[in-house]
């Protein structure tokens, strides 16, 4: 497997514009041969955001548009930056800038300041909110603040979207043992029963999806319009939940040169799709109090089709992973990305694993290997590892020995930023031998 990094390099934790000549030296012998830098901006040693780059006004004035409002700036961390990606672009790395694109004077912007970058990577693009509880900002049976306005935009009748919403939620109040038993197993039929999905509900799905398109098309033209051929990148959320948040996989190869499927799986935090269901079954039992985990349960697997092994009730959820999970869930959800978008080379899964995953219950490096060889037995050739902030020396023990040279651990040289170094515990006493 090929495995590329996304450097967070406004978040404090991480000194990814300090020894990265270093870092990178020890990433490419361990198989690393990619990167994704972002968001655009970095902070000071304070706290204090500053610009990443100093914008064009000109670029903005000549469409018509008004300035982005600067920042503060320092001088020396754009340099650092900028010497930081000429050493990736050096090394042959495909560079990718993550973040939005609002305009073409935007995404010309970027491409100007940032030579070295490819393209541009778009977090949840398109996404309409699939958290049946608030979490999050938001949650499904709402439309947000500014939605109806956006989807008047596009033709949509806001009166009828509502009513969707309200028929749906009614409908989610009067689950019933008997109904969920009858019919939660009868597939897209009984699916349809079970919830009385109305022509109103089913509009307002169908608007979703729409929605999410005209989102794409409007980041496609931005990134179009530069000046250089510049790539896009989309992270929808897993397949399973595609269908909910708009995000048809299907759909996007036809304005995204690269999809990156979030394999994120933690419990609680946000993201995760164990913590996406425990949510769901959560809320589905406060709202129908006669029904069990495991009738919950099985309303999350007749709209998702999504069948945790071993999980019968949230305790369960709280247990970890068992193998069969990588094996049936993420073998399924990595085949399913394939298949719908139809070229190995255009799918590159998003994984985060770690101590603290968005805010997420912590996943081992044993769960970071199942996940990986599962996608790999899946037909996955890259992927993209996230660290939550940085890697910790396990992350990358797995990763350099499925992609490249296996690191070793030694006293001296490149060691994970996440994981205190061997001599971090014994105070000013140094070996009278180097054992290295």
């Amino acid at each position: 497997m090929q495995c590329w990094i996304f450097a967070h390099i406004d978040r404090p934790q991480a000194p990814w514009l300090r020894d990265y000549d270093e870092r990178f030296d020890a990433w490419e012998a361990g198989g690393v041969c990619g990167l994704v830098v972002g968001y655009m901006r970095l902070l000071e040693d304070d706290g204090t955001p500053v610009q990443a780059w100093e914008p064009d006004a000109q670029l903005y004035t000549d469409r018509g548009l008004p300035p982005p409002a600067v920042l503060k700036r320092n001088p020396q961390l754009e340099r650092q930056l900028q010497e930081m990606l000429d050493n990736a672009a050096v090394r042959g790395w495909p560079v990718y800038l993550f973040g939005g694109v609002s305009s073409v004077a935007h995404a010309q912007d970027l491409a100007n300041a940032f030579p070295q970058a490819h393209g541009f990577i778009l977090d949840g693009p398109g996404e309409n909110h699939y958290e049946l509880a608030f979490h999050h900002g938001g949650e499904l049976l709402e439309l947000r603040p500014g939605e109806a306005e956006r989807f008047a935009a596009l033709g949509a009748d806001a009166g009828r979207l509502q009513r969707g919403i309200d028929q749906f939620r009614a409908a989610l109040h009067r689950l019933t043992p008997d109904r969920v038993r009858y019919h939660a197993a009868g597939g897209l039929f009984g699916s349809l029963l079970l919830c009385d999905l109305t022509e109103d509900t089913l509009y307002w799905l169908r608007q979703r999806q729409d929605a999410s398109r005209a989102a794409w098309r409007e980041a496609r033209q931005c990134v179009d319009g530069v000046d250089r051929r510049m790539l896009l990148g989309g992270i929808p959320r897993t397949a399973a939940f595609s269908s909910l948040t708009g995000q048809n996989y299907q759909q996007m190869p036809e304005f995204f040169d690269l999809v990156f499927p979030k394999h994120y799986f933690w419990h609680r935090g946000f993201d995760g799709l164990y913590g996406t269901v425990a949510r769901w079954v959560q809320r589905l039992g406060r709202w129908n109090p006669s029904l069990t985990d495991a009738d919950c349960l099985a309303v999350v697997k007749a709209l998702f089709g999504i069948d945790l092994p071993g999980v019968r009730s949230l305790l369960d959820l709280d247990l970890g992973f068992p193998p069969e999970f990588y094996a049936e869930v993420v073998r399924t959800e990595t085949q399913r990305a394939l298949a719908a978008v139809g070229d190995p080379e255009r799918v590159i899964a998003w994984v985060s694993t770690g101590r603290a995953p968005h805010a997420g219950d912590a996943m081992t490096a044993r769960d970071l290997h199942a996940i990986l060889t599962a996608s790999r037995d899946a037909g996955l050739q890259r992927f993209l590892f996230h660290p939550d902030p940085d890697l910790g020396a396990a992350e990358w023990r797995v990763i350099s020995h499925l992609c490249g040279d296996l690191w070793e651990e030694s006293r001296t040289g490149y060691w994970p930023a996440d994981t205190p170094r061997l001599d971090s515990f014994s105070g000013p006493r140094q070996p009278s031998v180097s054992d290295d």
